[in-house]
């Protein structure tokens, strides 16, 4: 049986990634600054952790198979982008040092393309609100995740509307895309957070999209 460690577990994200875990019984240790939040579990084993104390995050990470990393700096954080490449530089790093076979991480749909060399983040219309957040998660995934040889990686960008706002159910019904939205009839790039957990957990078992970016939508 692999073992799987959810990093940001207790965030808008992890939190249905970790549901979905639970229900398909897999055992996972799930890691946040606050665990108090967190159902109790015999699947879960739960650790407080600050993804900035690389040494300590990679111990903890010894042993493990794949790690899924949900980290998010916070949206209203006033420095969202250098929290964000300070934290997942850290996660990367940990997850080197401790041989760790397998690294997926959830950034976000600002890195998926719009039009030919335009990425979603770089477009006028994009929110400057969470752009801070997007920039960054685009930058660490095409300067630093992408260039990694030492483990295999997959990088997941949401549909464009997935987001807290829009309540979702679990379908397990979408299609998969590389650095594209996915669109549906309506021409929307649409997904819930619950599917979204479930792309993520096939991915896990399937090992279908090793050292690769993709994106779902209905």
């Amino acid at each position: 049986m692999q073992k799987v460690v959810l990093i940001g577990a207790t965030g808008y994200v992890g939190k249905a990634i970790l549901k979905e875990l639970v229900y398909r019984n897999i055992e996972t240790t799930a890691m946040a600054r606050n665990i108090e939040a967190i159902a109790q579990s015999s699947l879960l084993t739960l650790k407080s952790v600050d993804v900035m104390e690389t040494d300590k995050l990679t111990e903890l990470l010894k042993g493990a198979d794949t790690v899924i990393s949900a980290f998010n700096a916070g949206w209203t954080n006033p420095n969202l982008y250098d929290d964000y490449i300070q934290g997942a530089t850290s996660i990367h790093q940990a997850v080197k040092d401790s041989h760790t076979k397998r690294l997926i991480v959830i950034g976000g749909a600002g890195t998926l393309y719009i039009k030919p060399n335009l990425q979603l983040v770089n477009s006028a219309d994009f929110p400057d609100v969470i752009k801070p957040g997007a920039l960054a998660a685009k930058d660490y995934f095409e300067k630093i995740l992408s260039q990694e040889e030492s483990f295999n990686w997959t990088y997941c960008s949401p549909a464009i509307e997935m987001n807290p706002t829009n309540t979702g159910v679990r379908t397990g019904r979408f299609r998969y895309g590389t650095n594209t939205p996915v669109y549906d009839s309506e021409c929307r790039s649409r997904i819930s957070v619950e599917d979204l957990a479930v792309a993520i957990i096939d991915e896990v078992n399937n090992k279908q999209l090793l050292n690769r970016q993709f994106t779902i939508g209905y």
